[in-house]
């Protein structure tokens, strides 16, 4: 962590109104247009201008900015319907104040032009942060700090619940604000040991009362349950939510423990309480299908079960009161999942005519961001299919210290330290790949994309010598250049944790990277993790006179999409080929 950076960071991270307009109006709809709210009594009807102050990078009425929609909604939309249309709850946020990334966008004019996007990274002063609403009160508890929106739910046209986040996201409360004003209730959340929720608290799913609510929340002991939330206790239930009728149908992964499945369960509930669960899935097409979900009809006479692996996904139509007959096909596993450890699960792919009596190159994926998953039981035709089965490399993938669906105290460990135990992890696992007889332990690759190279970039850079290349897809270089939502969530503002933002950052790890092949690829208009961050590592390389290979996508954001994802794999598979190339 350098001071240097910290004159960079925005005055003002956020200013937000929560607008509550009345309609009269039958089958009302409302749209935005450059930034402005529009409604249409209905569908033929001209549309009535709500608001008239909506200006790109300014004023959006209706819609998130961009760190809004991809760190706290996970949504391009900030309006909301009471049930019958009777009103309309709408965001407005000013971003007028908010730093702004720029970066060229080359197009095929004489001169490129610059795009402007109000961005907010970590900052040092908590003042910077400001926040106001119209119509309704802030709770105290989180309106006396910084704090976040994050969900608005309509109960009735009357009733409106909003969860609010002190911008440590440590917390959540959750307020019922009757439109009238004579009504409130709080219910708040705090996490032991990090963050709330996986990536953001749950939604609340209101009960026929329209004040008691359902909602997956932690329990004693770090895992994500259902509770039952009323007026005077939290009753714990079970994970994820289908309220219809007299039963409670749910999606979890606790058949035989194993983080990586997913099954549907049935609970049936009466005045007295509730029966056990009972799985509808954990039993049909077990050798074809262990990741399972469902679509209901609207009064769950039928479900469609949806299989997605680790055979061909399947689709079967159910009757509630007895399975329908279904497809059945038998399909030798692509891959198998064992145990590491206890508790860390890994994956592997091996290449046809597996013979564990020879040397094979290893490929490992990685991902590793806080609450992910990369082990589970999907079946994917993807790059790594290709690799296994023409390029004849094993392809392993393993869920360390960090990863979801596991419990808090697994996700949190790495809570305050980005960059350390995910990292560590995927070194070890390597160890226990070698360890197995059939790796090739002087042809060992690793990649990954966004927080994927991230991570194959501090493993490369840790100096282990497990090693010989790593690919790194839009890397995030220094966690200082990252949006300010995200970072804090799990590592807190610098000042607070100076220390963690020094040691988890790509560059400081530069010199180490001598003994390594490194690809380093980026899109030059990545509105997410900005191009900055590839430069500053190839910066550092150079520095350190380190030899390695870059492809950047010129006017690509962060997927890169179109031709250049072709270019890519046909790219990096050149790259493996020189890497795993055997010695003559």
């Amino acid at each position: 962590y350098r001071h240097s950076y910290v004159r960079k960071f925005p005055k003002k991270i956020y200013d937000l109104k929560l607008q509550i307009s009345l309609l009269f109006c039958v089958n009302p709809q409302a749209y935005v247009w450059e930034y402005n709210i529009y409604l249409k009594k209905n569908a033929t009807a001209e549309a009535v201008q709500v608001t008239h102050n909506g200006k790109v990078n300014e004023i959006h009425n209706g819609v998130p900015d961009w760190v809004y929609e991809e760190e706290v909604f996970a949504s391009n939309e900030a309006i909301w319907w009471s049930p019958q249309g009777k009103y309309l709850a709408y965001l407005q946020i000013n971003d007028t104040g908010v730093h702004n990334i720029e970066y060229s966008l080359y197009g095929n004019d004489q001169y490129p032009t610059t795009v402007f996007i109000p961005y907010p990274k970590v900052s040092k002063h908590p003042s910077d942060f400001t926040i106001s609403f119209s119509l309704m009160v802030v709770p105290k508890s989180v309106g006396s700090g910084d704090h976040y929106l994050r969900t608005v739910t309509w109960v009735t046209d009357e009733r409106l619940a909003v969860q609010w986040l002190p911008r440590r996201q440590d917390s959540v409360l959750l307020q019922i604000y009757d439109y009238d004003g004579t009504n409130w209730k709080e219910t708040s959340q705090k996490s032991k040991t990090g963050w709330v929720g996986r990536y953001f608290p749950a939604a609340p799913y209101f009960a026929a009362n329209n004040m008691s609510f359902y909602k997956v929340m932690s329990n004693d002991k770090g895992y994500k349950h259902l509770h039952y939330v009323d007026a005077v206790s939290i009753i714990v239930l079970l994970l994820f939510l289908y309220s219809l009728f007299k039963y409670l149908y749910y999606v979890s992964n606790e058949h035989m423990g194993r983080p990586g499945q997913r099954n549907l369960y049935k609970i049936s509930i009466s005045t007295s309480g509730h029966l056990a669960p009972e799985c509808l899935t954990c039993s049909l097409y077990q050798d074809r299908c262990q990741y399972n979900s469902a679509y209901f009809s609207l009064n769950a006479s039928f479900f469609r079960m949806d299989c997605y692996g680790p055979g061909l996904p399947l689709f079967t139509l159910m009757d509630n009161r007895g399975p329908a007959k279904g497809l059945s096909l038998h399909l030798s596993k692509a891959f198998h999942v064992v145990y590491v450890s206890p508790d860390l699960w890994y994956q592997m792919m091996f290449p046809p005519n597996f013979d564990s009596s020879k040397k094979y190159p290893l490929l490992i994926q990685v991902y590793g961001g806080p609450a992910s998953q990369n082990i589970d039981y999907v079946f994917r035709l993807e790059w790594a299919t290709y690799l296994c089965s023409t390029e004849k490399v094993i392809i392993a993938s393993f869920d360390g210290r960090g990863s979801g669906y596991q419990g808090d105290e697994i996700m949190h460990a790495i809570y305050g330290r980005l960059g350390t135990y995910e990292v560590e992890d995927q070194i070890s696992a390597v160890r226990k790949f070698i360890e197995m007889g059939f790796i090739d332990k002087n042809r060992i690759g690793m990649w990954g994309w966004s927080y994927g190279g991230y991570v194959t970039s501090m493993v490369l850079g840790s100096g282990s010598g497990l090693l010989k290349c790593g690919i790194a897809v839009a890397p995030v270089a220094k966690w200082e250049y990252y949006d300010a939502v995200y970072t804090e969530r799990y590592m807190h503002r610098p000042e607070e944790n100076m220390e963690s933002y020094k040691n988890s950052t790509v560059t400081d790890r530069a010199k180490n990277f001598k003994s390594v092949q490194y690809m380093l690829v980026h899109g030059t208009a990545d509105d997410n993790v900005h191009f900055q961050q590839a430069a500053q590592i190839a910066k550092a390389l150079v520095e350190n006179q380190v030899d390695f290979e870059a492809m950047w996508y010129t006017d690509k954001d962060h997927g890169l999409s179109g031709k250049a994802r072709y270019h890519l794999y046909t790219h990096l598979n050149h790259f493996l080929q020189n890497c795993f190339a055997e010695k003559k």
